[in-house]
């Protein structure tokens, strides 16, 4: 018995069923029979255990699988016969029998080239396994003889079980030599000899060829990596796809890939036995040239297929002639054999030592590794990794997650010692990526674990308080401050009624409900709206007078109304709210206006625009049930300022916008309106809220774009442009100023002159307003900053320009860790920098003589665009958003007069279409009154004329133009030029009366700036020229006029018609005669060439 040496596969399907687990073992009991040690074992149970590896003795039966020693097992063995004995009646003896493998001594010698010392080794561990069976058996035979009657069953048992054995039991042999085999690709990771790996092979011929060698009883392939990570193929046609060196596998075990799901795809699992090198590729194409199977040593298994067909002569025919059908791959192979090593050398007992290191580390770190190395340690004595450091090697790289070409570069080493040094670098690599990846693990595990602790103590901690009383839990402390914040206010009955509910409604919820947070939310804008709280007022008109000095220059009429907003507050000992709207072009003022009244009356102060807004929303919240909801503006307003009475300014009113959310400008009607307002009702709060002590203050550029009901709840101021003298006033005390201390000239000798202000607002800034005015002083003070760091020069900066210096080798905090840029330490420094000093001797004069080095050439000249006006040319005067200009009408012929001339009106000049009706209205009346009162004039009968309004890129558009219009037509017709000083403004109606006018006081302002000494305007209009300023009227004298007679006085003065009958008569004779002379020459030259 000791001689027996079993190797046998053994299908349990009766037994078990079920998937495919290989074990290996050196003593197998499978349903109490005893198997010899070294025996390999390839099981199939119903996953009742994992797979056992050696030194470990494995038992299955129908319902669990357990590994036990084999000395417990033979203990427990019940089976009446020795191992020897079952043999002997299954008919193994040392000699054939019956088609079985010969079970003999001499086979320890079938693997030749295999050395004594080691079968010795071998043949005397299997004498001390045989021993133990003997013992077993025995024993077993003493249990059975005192109970036959049992026995007599397991008899039966055991006989139904060996009947299975028989019929599978077999003896794999591996071929030495198998110079063809069929290459099968491996994609991303080679193979290793002794370790097991599972492939998918999609291709169908692939997959028929692999189910013929299996069928056939040759489970070999030749397993080689594909050099492109990216190509996933199952035939090769060309060598240079796939590395030389692989290995020669045998197929295990097939089964279908995906569950079955393809059934052109299957999964084999290989088992590397050795390497081998491609000499030779067959493609697919050339199957012709085969391998003889004499070349290969035929296994056992092909002897009993000889010996059942006897007139087969397998021993001469050709292994993979069968393969010629199928389009699969082969190559012509050769073995490699590892280069001869010394065991004992230091370099590679170094290497293997701390590869063994190597992989503790990284078992400590990685689990999967762990089981992998223990599986491994399981089959090898701790002697053997020292004794077999070529298999170390393999399995270091078989378990490491390297790249491809790496791990090739190990299997293709020959040399044990450059192996191992690779496989070690590998191994290094995957104990950096293990630490790595504990590191992350650790830390995210760390973050969790200490979240989940905190969360655990302040679960205890609130229990505990609760438990003593000493604290109640978050919501409770909530609701008792929401009280306190309560008890402070003056809430209405109603409000106080919505809160009542809403904190009873939080009580009762709970912390992780969704509504919980809504309620808070609401409770927490209901308890920060100031009810009741009001800032106290001051009624004091010189404080109110002083401040409003202090901040504007001019605006009377905006000054007017306030004081007495305050004079009205102070008698009646309140003040309601008020809604004023500042309405002027830009740079005047408006928004400033609203921060000075707020500063006037001790109120605080709010701003938010309204241009461009589109959502209702923005004025009145949204509802509650919204994501991300919250109250409208003006709650936002009285939670910021916390008083019931601020001054809110709404800008920009006149730029409201409208879409698919609502009409904002409709939302502001109620809070716009001083009769409901006082109930103010917004989305989000869902109370009223009383907005009656509250003063808004509008602006806006225009009034024709604000809605007519929100126009008549609101009080408009119209702040009208600023004239030069104001301009200057402005400049001088306010803008300049501010300017020169913004620029840190504020104590150096910089002089702007007035006549500097004055041309610079005459030539670079005619806009109304004095925000343009304003970015040219602040650059002429940068200008002169420059020039005042450029005359000091360099050199006579100081030395220290820091508040704190440091003296050399002392280095400040905040420099540590500078880095480096350029090799030079970069200063790093907190300390504030010093103003630098400017010499007394430094003087910057800026007069109108110098002050385009500062500002650059004029942009403009004159709004007069001519000195002397020819006929047909009046100035106009107009009104923008920007203020008021000049505005010249010009007329003229477009060809000479004749008997025969055809009357027309062309009209030029981007007129809107209310100009171009004032045109034809102008038109229409100067022809009326050239018939009607110089009926010898017959100039509008003949004439074409051409009327032009100068700047044709900028629209224009308006009625007011009607008298000058017709001004320039007359004067064309009369040829008579007017005054050039003289301009002109009114809307002009069929029958010659003087319509009023909007923008007088624009006007005016432009009129004066163009050095118009007479301004004729509408009688209509009187009231708002009594109205204007002093200033703006010096020099101007203003002519109010009702029907255009008044305006031909002025303009024309008296005119005979002798004089209006012969103007174009001279003319037309002219005409007429130089065409009775041609004729007559041309009929004298006709008549001498006849």
């Amino acid at each position: 018995m000791a001689s027996f040496r079993v190797c046998f596969q053994t299908i349990l399907k009766n037994l078990s069923g079920g998937s495919a687990v290989i074990a290996r073992s050196p003593t197998i009991a499978i349903t109490n029979q005893v198997f010899p040690a070294g025996a390999r074992c390839f099981l199939t149970t119903a996953g009742n255990g994992p797979v056992f590896a050696g030194g470990i003795t494995v038992e299955v039966n129908r319902s669990h699988a357990v590994g036990l020693p084999y000395t417990q097992l033979c203990r427990k063995t019940e089976w009446n016969s020795t191992l020897a004995e079952w043999y002997g009646k299954r008919g193994f003896r040392r000699g054939r029998s019956k088609g079985q493998d010969k079970l003999t001594s001499n086979q320890d010698n079938e693997n030749k080239g295999k050395d004594e010392s080691d079968q010795t080794e071998r043949n005397e561990k299997q004498e001390d396994v045989t021993e133990d069976s003997h013992e077993s058996s025995n024993e077993g035979q003493d249990n059975n003889s005192s109970n036959a009657a049992e026995g007599k069953g397991d008899e039966q048992r055991i006989q139904r079980t060996l009947h299975v054995l028989e019929t599978t039991l077999q003896k794999p042999s591996i071929p030495e030599v198998y110079p063809q085999v069929l290459a099968l690709p491996i994609a991303r990771r080679p193979l290793f000899p002794g370790f097991y790996k599972a492939v998918v092979v999609k291709d169908p011929s692939v997959t028929a060829a692999i189910k013929e060698l299996m069928k056939r009883g040759q489970p070999y392939v030749g397993a080689f990596l594909l050099k492109d990570e990216e190509l996933d193929v199952d035939v090769i046609t060309d060598i240079s796809q796939v590395y030389n060196v692989g290995v020669f596998a045998q197929i295990t075990s097939v089964f279908p890939a995906n569950s079955g799901q393809d059934e052109n795809s299957l999964t084999a699992v290989l088992y590397p036995h050795r390497r081998i090198r491609i000499s030779e590729l067959i493609p697919p194409t050339d199957h012709a040239d085969q391998v003889p199977g004499a070349e290969i040593a035929p296994t056992e298994h092909d002897n009993e297929h000889s010996e059942d067909k006897p007139g087969k002569e397998s021993q001469t025919a050709y292994v993979t002639s069968f393969l010629k059908d199928f389009q699969v791959s082969l190559v012509n192979v050769e073995n490699l054999v590892d280069e001869p090593y010394n065991r004992k050398n230091q370099v590679i007992r170094a290497i293997t030592s701390e590869i063994v290191a190597v992989f503790k580390d990284i078992a400590t770190l990685n689990p999967l590794f762990r089981d992998q190395i223990a599986s491994f340690s399981m089959s090898q004595s701790a002697g053997n990794v020292f004794e077999e450091p070529a298999k170390l090697a393999d399995f270091a790289a078989a378990v490491s997650t390297g790249e491809p070409h790496e791990l090739q570069d190990v299997l293709e080493s020959l040399l044990v010692e450059e192996r191992l040094q690779k496989s070690l670098l590998v191994l290094k690599k995957e104990l950096v990526n293990a630490q790595l990846q504990s590191k992350i693990s650790k830390e995210v595990e760390s973050k969790i674990a200490k979240r989940q602790r905190e969360y655990y103590l302040m679960e205890q901690l609130k229990g505990i308080k609760k438990e003593l009383g000493i604290e109640s839990d978050g919501k409770d402390k909530l609701v008792e401050k929401f009280k306190e914040k309560a008890e402070k206010l003056t809430m209405p009955d109603a409000v106080k009624k919505v809160f009542e509910e809403e904190i009873n409604k939080l009580a009762h919820l709970e912390p992780a409900a969704s509504e919980f947070n809504v309620t808070r939310n609401y409770l927490d804008w209901l308890t920060q709206i100031p009810w009741g709280q009001r800032s106290p007022e001051n009624y004091n008109i010189k404080h109110a007078m002083k401040v409003l000095d202090e901040d504007h220059y001019g605006l009377q009429d905006v000054k007017d109304r306030i004081l007495e907003f305050i004079a009205v507050g102070k008698l009646r000992g309140t003040v309601e709210g008020k809604i004023l709207c500042l309405v002027g072009p830009p740079g005047v003022g408006k928004t400033s206006i609203g921060k000075s009244i707020a500063r006037a009356l001790s109120r605080q102060f709010y701003r938010f625009s309204v241009g461009g807004l589109t959502d209702v929303a923005e004025i009145k919240g949204h509802r509650r049930t919204y994501v991300g909801a919250m109250p409208g503006k003006v709650v936002q307003a009285l939670k910021k300022v916390q008083t019931e009475n601020p001054l809110i300014l709404i800008d920009e009113v006149d730029k409201i916008g409208r879409g698919h959310q609502g009409d904002p400008s409709s939302a502001l009607l109620e809070l716009l309106d001083p009769e409901q307002n006082a109930s103010f009702l917004d989305h989000y709060m869902d109370v009223p809220v009383d907005l009656s002590k509250v003063l808004f203050v509008c602006t806006a550029n225009i009034v024709d774009t604000i809605p007519g009901p929100l126009l008549d709840r609101m009080e408009v101021i119209q702040l009208s442009g600023y004239v030069a003298d104001e301009k200057v006033a402005i400049a001088s005390k306010y803008l300049a100023p501010v300017a020169k201390e913004m620029a840190g000239l504020q104590n150096t000798d910089v002089v702007l002159h007035e006549d500097a202000i004055e041309s610079l607002i005459r030539s670079y800034c005619r806009e109304s307003g004095v925000r343009n005015l304003k970015k040219q002083i602040d650059k002429i003070y940068r200008k002169a900053a420059l020039k005042i760091v450029k005359d000091i020069g360099d050199e006579e900066l100081p030395s220290q320009e820091l508040d704190g210096s440091s003296t050399e080798g002392e280095t400040p905090l905040s420099s540590i860790g500078a880095a480096k840029v350029d090799d030079e330490d970069i200063n790093v420094t907190t300390e504030n920098r010093k103003p630098l000093d400017v010499p007394s001797n430094i003087h910057v004069d800026i007069n109108a003589e110098n002050l385009k080095d500062y500002v650059g050439p004029p942009l403009w000249y004159s709004d007069r665009l001519y000195d002397q006006t020819p006929p047909g040319v009046v100035m106009g005067l107009a009104w923008t958003s920007m203020g008021g200009s000049a505005l010249y009408v010009e007329s003229t012929l477009e060809s000479i007069l004749t008997l025969n001339s055809t009357p027309c009106l062309n009209k030029t000049g981007q007129m809107g279409d209310v100009m171009k009706e004032s045109t034809a209205i102008a038109y229409t009346f100067a022809k009326s009154l050239m018939a009607l009162e110089y009926s010898g004039n017959k100039f509008f009968e003949k004439a074409a004329i051409h009327l032009h309004v100068p700047e044709g890129a900028t629209p224009k558009d308006g009625p007011s133009a009607g008298i000058t219009m017709a001004t320039s037509l007359l004067s064309l017709a009369f040829q008579k030029p007017l005054d050039p000083t003289i301009a002109m403004t009114g809307e002009l109606t069929l029958t010659g009366k003087v319509l009023k006018i909007g923008g007088l006081r624009e006007k005016a302002v432009a009129a004066k700036r163009s050095g118009v000494t007479t301004l004729i305007y509408p009688e209509a209009n009187l009231s708002d020229w009594e109205e204007l300023p002093e200033n703006v009227k010096e020099g101007l004298k203003g002519v109010p006029v009702a029907w255009y007679s008044d305006v031909f006085n002025v303009v024309f003065g008296d005119i005979s018609k002798e004089y209006a009958k012969n103007v174009w008569d001279t003319m037309i004779n002219q005409v007429e005669q130089e065409v009775a002379v041609t004729k007559t020459r041309k009929e004298e030259q006709e008549f001498v060439d006849r």
